[in-house]
């Protein structure tokens, strides 16, 4: 498994905001306008030629009335929310996941709010967390700008109580009550150290439950396998997936980090040795012994990129998948990942 994992670069980063007024809330689609603001912000503090990739990203906002993610809640004419039907198919130009953990809307003072920045690939540099991420952090905490400051909006609202980096399953503080420790530099590949994945995994895990909507693939057609007409909030056959379609994704996920670009699932194979390419060979097919025996997938709110969330149950699923699924709920898999779509938890 670690030559399966050791060319992937990622630093993962749990961040916790205390909440410094009476009320806080939290939009929609969390991770959408987290993106559109502290994206926006780092964009502006970027020199000319950098920020210009950057304002690309950011400008299909524009198209879907991106502001209207802030907009009041009294909505009129020219602020009406129904409007924004999608998130646009974009992100940051570095690779990213903004994963806002499950939790309520609305905060009071003195509450935390967390969540976890994940940099990916060829870009998972501390440097450019240090020099920009965190600065633009500081500046949404702090903001008056009315672009993102109005009524019960986090922007402004809120202090950086603590920022912790990953190392395998423990987090090692990096700021600790506002103060920055400039001798802690994590490295892009301290993220796996100490995971067992899925070692300690007894013989029943068989539910697999959707953290936040995936998308892994186009609706074929609104039919089923057998031809049938599927109803609006019924899953199409072919998308609810199956293990091997997760195996799938995962190799297609991986092979967007490796160093350079056009990478395929082909050229993951090809990094491995004999042996792991015949673990995963042998893993490829117990996927396809392993059988969906229900599910309880519901279409995404509309409010949310992805287009499916819930649970799935398979037969018993082989400890040898597990350590592959475990992979892919770390990295995300599908469509919109920077979104925090494609995360699950085993059961």
């Amino acid at each position: 498994m670690w030559a399966f994992i050791k060319p992937i670069n990622l630093i993962r980063y749990l961040i916790i905001w205390r909440v410094n007024r009476s009320l806080v809330r939290l939009p929609r689609c969390n991770p959408a306008e987290f993106s559109l603001v502290l994206g926006s912000i780092i964009a502006n503090r970027l020199p000319t030629r950098e920020a210009g990739p950057w304002r690309k990203a950011l400008a299909p906002w524009d198209d879907y009335q991106g502001k209207a993610l802030n907009l009041p809640r009294n909505p009129t004419p020219d602020n009406d929310r129904s409007k924004l039907t999608t998130i646009p198919e974009t992100a940051w130009p570095i690779e990213t996941v903004l994963f806002v953990y499950p939790g309520k809307m609305s905060y009071g003072q003195g509450e935390v709010i967390l969540w976890e920045l994940k940099l990916l690939g060829e870009r998972a540099d501390h440097g450019f967390f240090l020099e920009f991420i965190l600065p633009a952090l500081e500046e949404a905490g702090s903001t008056s700008n009315p672009q993102w400051y109005h009524q019960h909006s986090p922007w402004g609202r809120f202090d950086i109580d603590s920022v912790y980096a990953a190392r395998g399953p423990h987090w090692e503080p990096l700021v600790q009550r506002g103060q920055l420790d400039l001798r802690y530099q994590p490295t892009p590949t301290q993220w796996a150290e100490g995971l067992t994945f899925g070692l300690t995994a007894g013989p029943s895990v068989r539910r697999l439950t959707w953290l936040t909507p995936f998308d892994l693939g186009e609706t074929l057609a609104g039919a089923d396998h057998s031809g049938h007409p599927v109803k609006k909030d019924e899953i199409p056959a072919p998308e609810a997936p199956t293990i091997q379609s997760i195996l799938e994704a995962l190799l297609a996920r991986i092979a967007c980090l490796l160093p350079g670009k056009y990478n395929t699932p082909g050229d993951v194979w090809n990094i491995l040795s004999p042996e792991d390419q015949a673990a995963l060979f042998e893993a490829i097919g117990r996927a396809n012994d392993t059988r969906l025996r229900s599910h309880e997938l519901v279409p995404a709110s509309p409010h949310w990129p992805g287009r499916w969330i819930g649970r799935q149950t398979f037969s018993a699923i082989p400890p040898l998948l597990i350590p592959y699924l475990e992979l892919a709920s770390i990295l995300h898999i599908g469509q919109q990942t920077h979104f925090g779509c494609g995360t699950f938890i085993l059961t």
